[in-house]
């Protein structure tokens, strides 16, 4: 029982010393193999660039422009000092896994849009990333779902780098894919723009287990 016990105890810890090593080896592998080895039920790694530039906390910057009427730039501290939304949610990844019951908080993305002066042309917005690929675009009326967050921590704790840190997208009814790691840019536009994996052929709208082709379980 004693044994038992000890293993409920140091059992999370262990999965994030996993996460933590995973994370540095996906880092350093320009194969994404990594991405592939089984986690416990956790996070995998993915990244589209055989490596990702870090950006600490007093370097950050997150820029809101497009079709909008107050073009803005926040830092971390800003983003941090906004009202913030805290929401416990699955993450369903579009190759299978899932990891029930995640903390994400941060900033609802509405009000960032409403803060620029959304214009009326506006249909869209398209996220971009300092990893200087990856990209992923909403509709407008999808970007202003209360349940689409700047995320600033996961797990009750800061983003770190490896789960796309200090800023993230979180788009929680849809698959992992639509919620970008790395957050560096947001553009209101006149379209939709197909992201990263879109143009390779996974669906623009990605709603958990009615798209791709799967029929997962809604995240709740």
């Amino acid at each position: 029982m004693g044994l038992g016990a000890l293993g409920v105890v140091t059992a999370p810890s262990l999965q994030r010393g996993l996460e933590s090593f995973l994370a540095g080896a996906s880092d350093k592998d320009p194969t994404g193999l990594t991405g592939l080895l089984p986690n416990g039920g956790g996070f995998r790694y993915y990244s589209v660039t055989s490596s990702v530039p870090r950006r600490t906390a007093a370097a950050y910057r997150l820029t809101v422009d497009g079709l909008v009427d107050r073009p803005a730039t926040y830092t971390l501290p800003e983003l941090k000092a906004l009202p913030q939304t805290r929401m416990v949610r699955d993450v369903q990844c579009v190759t299978g896994w899932r990891v029930p019951h995640t903390p994400f908080e941060g900033v609802r993305l509405s009000r960032l849009l409403d803060a620029a002066g959304v214009r009326p042309s506006a249909r869209a917005v398209r996220f971009t990333c300092f990893d200087g690929a990856y990209s992923e675009s909403l509709t407008l009326d999808q970007a202003r779902r209360p349940d689409v967050l700047v995320a600033l921590r996961m797990r009750d704790e800061d983003l770190g780098h490896a789960h796309g840190g200090p800023a993230r997208l979180y788009v929680a009814p849809m698959y992992f894919y639509k919620s970008a790691k790395w957050l560096s840019g947001i553009t209101v536009t006149e379209d939709v723009e197909p992201g990263y994996w879109e143009e390779r052929g996974y669906d623009v709208d990605a709603w958990v287990g009615r798209s791709n082709g799967r029929d997962d379980e809604p995240t709740h």
